[in-house]
């Protein structure tokens, strides 16, 4: 995790969970002169809905305007991780073994830097992921985007 997520997370962090929420995760985008900060919340029990973004949205908009932790123009976001959710931490693949999951890269692993399989479990700080009855061992730190492929039935 870069060091402006790391102080993002610790600033957005408890005004979500103070709110009532899950703090699911945060997407940072640096585009030249105009940005996007995306934060996931979530809520086990009754879900998200609009007004709960808003809500979450109106405080930590005062709080970052105060703060300024972001020197250029940027978009806040405030989102359900939705039924493709993004992964961020290992707990979440922990919690979401069985499920079958895209992932992505920064760097090639055997020769590729996309996989897309179940998610098998989490060892130490691996991740462990099984793709056509072969079982990789990822690197949490070298994995840039993960998301949980949705099962239609």
């Amino acid at each position: 995790m870069s060091a402006k997520l790391k102080q993002l997370e610790e600033m957005l962090r408890p005004i979500v969970e103070g709110l009532g929420y899950e703090f699911w995760g945060i997407e940072f985008r640096s585009q030249g002169h105009h940005s996007l900060l995306r934060i996931f919340i979530d809520d086990a029990e009754n879900g998200i809905g609009i007004e709960d973004c808003e809500k979450v949205s109106r405080q930590a908009s005062g709080v970052m305007d105060v703060e300024d932790p972001i020197q250029t123009e940027y978009t806040l976001e405030v989102s359900s991780p939705g039924m493709d959710r993004p992964l961020f931490r290992l707990e979440q693949y922990e919690a979401f073994a069985g499920h079958q999951v895209q992932i992505k890269l920064r760097m090639a692993f055997e020769g590729r830097r996309k996989f897309q399989g179940l998610i098998k479990g989490v060892e130490g700080e691996d991740v462990v992921v099984v793709v056509d009855d072969h079982e990789y061992l990822l690197p949490f730190d070298s994995i840039e985007k993960a998301n949980i492929v949705p099962v239609f039935e």
